[in-house]
């Protein structure tokens, strides 16, 4: 069977197994011809840009004037961004590599765990229709944070639950929102807070991959009204 074919039945899988999909993921572009939509899958998506704080392959990132930006690695970024870009409020996210300490990283190098890289969600958002708040909570609801270095069958440092900050204020709302969600599960969260520091955007065919796909898999984010 072709890889690209199976593609679709892989992201499908993502969702169903918390926002991520087997390790390693395919190394192909998806298929041109998207899947035919469940009944899940027909709700009303989103228009969203793709380049959040112009985001390139370590360049300065810099929002739109009144945005802002955030960062969130949650497992398979496939699923976690289509979440984000269902949130009413994000104008742009794109996928790629942070968190770790090699260059120029590949998608390749990334999956040996060896560069220390985590597959994260770059988010620009308007703070006037969306909290910050509000993304933390999105975050923590649509994934395991209670799971080191993995999420469902998935399992490798590029996999782990974090929150990379943009500034002071994003720091403390985030180990507010940790502590709160650590005191409402019966396991300790485990994800890692720390200022963002280069953000290597990820391969062209990573990018808005349920929406090339037409696997839309996930349902409406958990956690939109603050529960």
């Amino acid at each position: 069977m072709r890889i690209a074919a199976i593609l679709p039945l892989l992201a499908l899988l993502a969702c169903r197994n918390g926002g991520t999909t087997a390790t390693p993921e395919p190394e192909a572009p998806p298929s041109t011809q998207p899947a035919q939509p469940t009944q899940a899958q027909t709700v009303t998506r989103r228009n969203v840009g793709t380049d959040p704080g112009h985001v390139g392959r370590g360049t300065p990132l810099a929002p739109r004037d009144g945005n802002m930006l955030a960062a969130f690695a949650a497992g398979c970024f496939w699923g976690v961004e289509d979440t984000f870009r269902q949130v009413p409020g994000v104008v742009a996210t794109a996928v790629g590599y942070t968190g770790g300490h090699t260059d120029d990283p590949t998608y390749e190098e990334v999956c040996r765990h060896k560069s220390g890289h985590a597959e994260t969600v770059l988010v620009e958002f308007d703070p006037t229709k969306v909290s910050y708040e509000t993304l933390l909570n999105v975050f923590f609801k649509n994934h395991d944070p209670t799971q080191l270095n993995r999420q469902g069958p998935d399992y490798g440092d590029q996999y782990r639950s974090a929150i990379f900050t943009f500034s002071p204020e994003q720091d403390k709302a985030a180990h507010v929102a940790m502590a709160k969600e650590d005191a409402v599960r019966n396991k300790k969260v485990v994800t890692a807070i720390s200022p963002i520091g280069k953000f290597w955007k990820a391969e062209d065919y990573h990018q808005q991959y349920d929406e090339k796909t037409g696997t839309h898999s996930c349902p409406t984010p958990k956690g939109l009204d603050g529960t």
